[in-house]
């Protein structure tokens, strides 16, 4: 473990996630993280006991939209005096133990935001759907073909310094909030790197990949905000 550890928070987006953030929690390893922040986002199912069960921090954002839960999230790690804040999925889609490999390449090697890429490690087969692959490569091509910037996945594991974050001054509350931080770190000239992350079939059915108005949505907003900050 390293010394002088900084202040490191999760912030974990959850809409009816009863059956598995529970074991998100769990995995997180907390000799590494201060605060998990759960940021519950209008669920009606029992997200909120059984985070708050497991040690988890529990926060309320009831308008819909992952960005609208970071959002709030961002705000109460900096109140807790986070230097790094990791942002993953509720759905145990990820691997919370591998938050470390996630978070060195800030401790070692001074970047702002590391990507974990789930085209760089192993998938189970079926964990993303043929729309989610195509859509991460075509919007990574063209972060690539406008930007300059060499990217394979726009994967929900990341983590950024509390300072980097804030010069972002993020602003998309729903589907594009993760090409908005990729594109706007490129722009802000900021050091980022990629680091391969495995990705296993979530509990329950995807809010977005899993019906055809989030995919359709979902590939707008992303596709939009390719262009929107050129």
């Amino acid at each position: 473990m390293i010394e002088k550890k900084p202040n490191i928070a999760v912030i974990i987006p959850a809409y009816n996630e009863e059956k598995s953030i529970g074991l998100v929690v769990q995995e997180i390893p907390r000799n590494w993280v201060d605060h998990v922040i759960v940021v519950n986002n209008n669920s009606t199912d029992d997200t909120v006991n059984v985070a708050r069960e497991n040690g988890a921090i529990v926060l309320t954002e009831n308008r819909k939209g992952y960005g609208w839960a970071c959002l709030l999230g961002i705000e109460k790690a900096k109140e807790l005096g986070a230097e790094i804040i990791v942002f993953m999925d509720g759905d145990f889609s990820d691997y919370p133990g591998e938050l470390p490999s996630v978070v060195q390449p800030i401790l070692e090697n001074n970047c702002q935001l590391v990507i974990g890429s789930r085209a760089l490690g192993k998938k189970e087969r079926g964990s993303l759907t043929p729309q989610q692959v195509f859509g991460n490569w075509l919007a990574t091509k063209l972060i690539r073909l406008f930007y300059g910037a060499k990217f394979t996945d726009l994967g929900p594991f990341r983590a950024i310094t509390t300072e980097a974050l804030s010069q972002l001054k993020m602003s998309d509350k729903t589907y594009g909030w993760t090409i908005e931080m990729q594109i706007k770190a490129v722009k802000h000239k900021m050091k980022f790197i990629e680091v391969p992350v495995n990705y296993k079939k979530r509990i329950g059915v995807s809010k977005v990949s899993g019906t055809l108005k989030g995919t359709i949505l979902a590939g707008i907003k992303i596709l939009s905000a390719v262009f929107k900050y050129l």
